[in-house]
């Protein structure tokens, strides 16, 4: 195992945001795969979600000085670069989203390939999943479509055909839901670690 391997994501961001070319490629080739997983669910498209990864790196390069390891992961900082990046550009494309089938949920969370180094932000990752899975159709899709396509809620509500105060509803019980699975899964992890 080469030095860098042992170094963490924290460590070479701020080795990055002094001009560290080495350690840039280093989280680059750690960080690539989910990125561009995250990009291609959101813009649907192999070629533009490239693009954005390629932008979100970019961003990376020229930014590594705001991350704060304090205020979350390396890798959770990366990924909203990567969501902002890709909606910026979605919306500069006027494209509407294709919702994803409630029946084809499994898919946009095996599309990330799993990494050794990301075990613990893996299961975290997956016990989400499952989460989301847990709530009924119409809150999982009003959640699922303000996440991956940015939607405001007054964009769902036309989307979807629904009134607003309905949108609202759905998004408010179902991120209730998830929160209170994010809690008794944390309190599972604290009495098993």
């Amino acid at each position: 195992m080469s030095g860098s391997q042992l170094e963490t994501h924290e460590e070479l961001a701020q080795k990055v945001a002094l001009g560290d070319r080495r350690a840039f490629l280093e989280l680059y080739d750690r960080c690539a795969p989910k990125v561009y997983g995250l990009a291609l669910k959101i813009m649907g498209d192999a070629m533009t979600a490239e693009e954005v990864t390629q932008d979100a790196f970019l961003k990376l390069w020229t930014r590594a000085e705001t991350f704060r390891p304090g205020r979350g992961s390396f890798t959770g900082w990366l990924l909203t670069i990567t969501r902002h990046t890709a909606l910026d550009r979605y919306r500069r494309e006027s494209r509407r989203p294709n919702l994803v089938s409630p029946t084809d949920s499994e898919s946009e969370w095996d599309s990330t390939p799993e990494v050794p180094w990301s075990s613990a932000e893996e299961s975290r990752w997956r016990t989400l999943h499952f989460a989301v899975q847990e709530l009924p159709d119409e809150q999982r899709v009003v959640i699922q479509t303000a996440y991956f396509h940015g939607m405001s809620h007054s964009e769902i509500a036309e989307y979807l055909g629904v009134p607003l105060g309905t949108v609202k509803t759905r998004l408010r019980l179902g991120m209730e839901k998830l929160r209170q699975a994010w809690i008794a899964s944390d309190e599972g992890s604290n009495r098993t670690g």
